[in-house]
């Protein structure tokens, strides 16, 4: 089965807004500004990130394909581990999106303090800035490996959701919302086994190195991620955790699909890697409804209503409901993912 959902809202509409994207020269920012500028630009968007060469990068590239909406841009050096930095980015700002973090696994578990103060602390930072600067709105994103984790980069993650959640309660009458996006492996992004795989075929790989044939993922375009979070941010009440409904693939299905040609031989799971992941867990189901494209797992905060998403026709998921890579209804078949590699190609 191929999955092409948009999760596109026609009513998203930031034009007359300020927004900041922290992280936002990474995949998923550069993914999120160039949409934001093609369809309906904010009134100013904010790029956050560490990386000047990046940022001079993406600069150059923009203005070259959107000189009329090059002016709406703004470029900040800055980390979220700096509070004050933060906020004096945030100044004026009415919508966050929370994109940085450290990422990959092996880099988490070697360097712990330095995950933590990215994706722990700069959570809070985000937060505490929001509050002090007067951010109406706030989206972090967050990871599949956040539900259940056994890594620390997972953990770090769902403190940082946990974090967001809570948030809602520090807001008071200010009208500052909080919630989260929490979504699988993007394809093609930084990372990713896909354009590992592309690699070591262009050196002239004999094999391909699957750690577990039963092995399963979550997978989702960058295109989907960004029409997911805008809608998200559209519907958002504050608390939420969104989940998007999209297809599995199993590792060795992947690995054809990309190379049909070369044998696979096992290496076995690495340190902190599951077989399978997990976007909603068992006890979370009891606080879970769904909609038509997406789950939403909602906050117990006494006084939260759902009024907003039972409009949308929100139902309850069914007791003992888990949603994993290896029970999903919706699967990705070579075709589809070939298909989605020469889409983001073109």
């Amino acid at each position: 089965m191929t999955n092409h959902r948009s999760f596109d809202d026609p009513s998203v509409d930031l034009s007359h807004l300020s927004v900041l994207v922290t992280g936002g020269t990474g995949s998923f920012g550069r993914a999120f500004v160039r949409k934001l500028l093609s369809d309906k630009p904010p009134r100013r968007l904010i790029v956050l990130s560490r990386d000047e060469q990046k940022q001079e990068t993406m600069a150059r590239e923009l203005q070259a394909a959107m000189p009329d909406k090059f002016d709406r841009l703004r470029f900040f050096i800055g980390d979220v581990r700096d509070a004050s930095r933060l906020e004096l980015a945030m100044r004026d700002v009415d919508t966050v999106v929370h994109a940085a973090a450290l990422k990959i696994v092996p880099t988490a578990e070697y360097n712990p303090f330095e995950c933590i103060l990215t994706n722990v602390h700069g959570a809070e930072n985000v937060v505490k800035a929001a509050l002090r600067t007067g951010a109406m709105r706030v989206v972090a994103l967050s990871t599949d490996k956040a539900a259940s984790p056994i890594n620390l980069y997972g953990a770090s993650k769902l403190a940082s959701d946990k974090i967001m959640v809570a948030a809602n309660n520090l807001s008071g009458d200010t009208g500052a919302r909080f919630a989260v996006v929490r979504y699988g492996n993007v394809i093609g992004s930084r990372g990713s086994v896909v354009p590992l795989f592309q690699d070591m075929i262009r050196r002239g790989a004999k094999v391909l190195p699957i750690t577990d044939p039963r092995m399963t993922r979550f997978w989702i375009t960058i295109e989907q991620g960004v029409s997911f979070v805008l809608s998200s941010l559209a519907m958002m009440a504050g608390g939420e955790i969104f989940v998007p409904k999209i297809p599995s693939m199993r590792i060795t299905d992947l690995a054809k699909a990309v190379a049909p040609h070369l044998p696979q031989e096992t290496i076995g799971v690495r340190p902190g890697e599951k077989l399978h992941e997990v976007m909603i867990t068992e006890d979370d189901a009891r606080v879970t409804v769904e909609l038509d494209d997406r789950y939403v797992i909602c906050p117990s905060n006494q006084g939260w209503t759902r009024d907003h998403l039972d409009r949308l026709g929100a139902r309850a998921v069914a007791e003992g409901f888990r949603y994993s890579s290896d029970l999903n209804p919706e699967w990705l078949d070579p075709t589809g993912l070939n298909y989605l590699i020469a889409r983001k190609a073109a």
